[in-house]
């Protein structure tokens, strides 16, 4: 008998005294063969799979899928989210009058409405990486602390939900729950309760699976393991992963510049001469890490809680500019008609810009530092809005533009 053989025998033993004994070990940590061992899945997590609305629709930004109710059908599933039955069992392989389990992951052939308030999701639209998400709204909250009242959102607005699209797998001919979920690194009963599996994993060919989307546990790849007995790996010394300061410090005993030398030392140059609130700013420095998007007074400073930016005066219809290079990340329009858009930088800066008109770039466009972007939208007053983000926390622009 040849190694697979005895391997799938051996697989098929353990599964059969399972039915009859507690313990059975799905994760198949006990190591029944190397091939079939997925003791590394088993150790991660995955996220929970994100709720649907009240039609059970699940929505991402590549597709789609239905969750069946308890006593649903094909043709009942199809019916209450707007889809031809016999065109919703086709793409699935199933009939229109097949009965579905409670839980059980219909793949929709076309998109239908997007889930909305309306049908019981929290937010309009498909389910986003939380970065993604986290973008989209910096510049709603920015106009939560913007001068016009008028225009500010309800603190009560709810969070929409977000997370990574999970890969849509649909089974091939000789496929188990086992050998998928070995495929893709995750155990078979997450792969099950994502997708609503009866107790004995049965899967259809055609059918559809979400690929469970695992947590990142924030231990290191690369960290090092070794069996018991093997004693552990000895630790990089400080010296390797932390270098020696770039400048030397003056020696102790350097004596201090006399009277006479301090007397013919050159004069320093001045200091470029910043921004004052209500005063027109002045030029930044040529090594300033961002040039200011629009010339004119500031008219209401950064206070971290209360402004998350600046606000500069200008004229309606003067150009923007962007504060630096780097690739746009967001242009939308919120509810109330304000324009906005953010632009990722190096080293994890984000520059929001809001009350914009004529939009020209795109998300995606790479910017370069000083390209228009867009006009300052008419207002009394008009201005522009302007933030600077490390990461998703406000810093003081002015410390970039001076």
């Amino acid at each position: 008998m040849t190694a697979a053989p005895r391997t799938a025998t051996a697989l098929a033993l353990v599964l059969t005294l399972g039915a009859c004994a507690d313990g059975l070990d799905l994760d198949l940590r006990g190591k029944i063969g190397s091939r079939f061992d997925t003791s590394d899945a088993a150790r991660q997590a995955v996220a929970d799979r994100p709720d649907p609305d009240d039609r059970g629709i699940i929505s991402y930004p590549n597709y789609q899928v239905a969750v069946a109710r308890r006593g649903d059908t094909v043709t009942s599933l199809a019916n209450r989210i707007g889809l031809s039955p016999g065109e919703l069992a086709r793409y699935n392989g199933v009939q229109v009058d097949d009965p579905l389990r409670r839980g059980e992951i219909i793949a929709l052939p076309r998109r239908v409405a997007e889930p909305s308030p309306a049908t019981g999701a929290p937010t309009t639209g498909p389910i986003r990486p939380a970065a993604e998400v986290d973008v989209a709204t910096l510049a709603g909250n920015a106009l939560d602390n913007a001068p016009d009242t008028s225009q500010r959102r309800s603190a009560s607005q709810p969070q929409p939900q977000t997370g990574e699209e999970p890969v849509r797998h649909q089974v091939t001919r000789g496929e188990t729950a086992f050998t998928i979920a070995r495929l893709y690194g995750v155990t078979p009963r997450s792969l099950a309760q994502w997708n609503g599996l009866d107790s004995d994993y049965t899967l259809r060919e055609g059918q559809f699976l979400l690929i469970p989307v695992v947590q990142d546990s924030g231990e290191s790849a690369t960290e090092a393991v070794t069996d018991p007995g093997d004693g552990s790996p000895t630790p990089p010394p400080p010296s390797a992963s932390r270098p020696l300061p770039q400048e030397t410090p003056p020696a102790a005993n350097t004596p201090a510049p006399s009277a006479q030398d301090q007397a013919t030392a050159p004069e320093p140059d001045p200091e470029e001469p910043v921004a004052d609130i209500g005063q027109e700013a002045a030029e930044p420095a040529r090594d300033a890490a961002m040039i200011k998007p629009v010339e004119g007074a500031i008219i209401r400073d950064y206070a971290k809680g209360r402004n998350e930016g600046i606000d500069i005066s200008a004229p309606a219809g003067t150009p923007v500019k962007a504060a630096a290079s780097g690739s746009v990340a967001s242009v939308s329009t919120t509810a109330e008609g304000v324009k906005f858009l953010l632009i990722r930088h190096p080293g994890d800066l984000i520059t929001v810009y809001t009350h914009l008109d004529n939009i020209t770039v795109e998300k995606g466009d790479a910017v370069s530092r000083g390209q228009t972007l867009g006009k300052v939208r008419p207002g009394d007053p008009s201005f522009l809005h302007f933030e600077v983000r490390q990461g998703f926390e406000s810093t003081d622009p002015m410390a970039y533009l001076r």
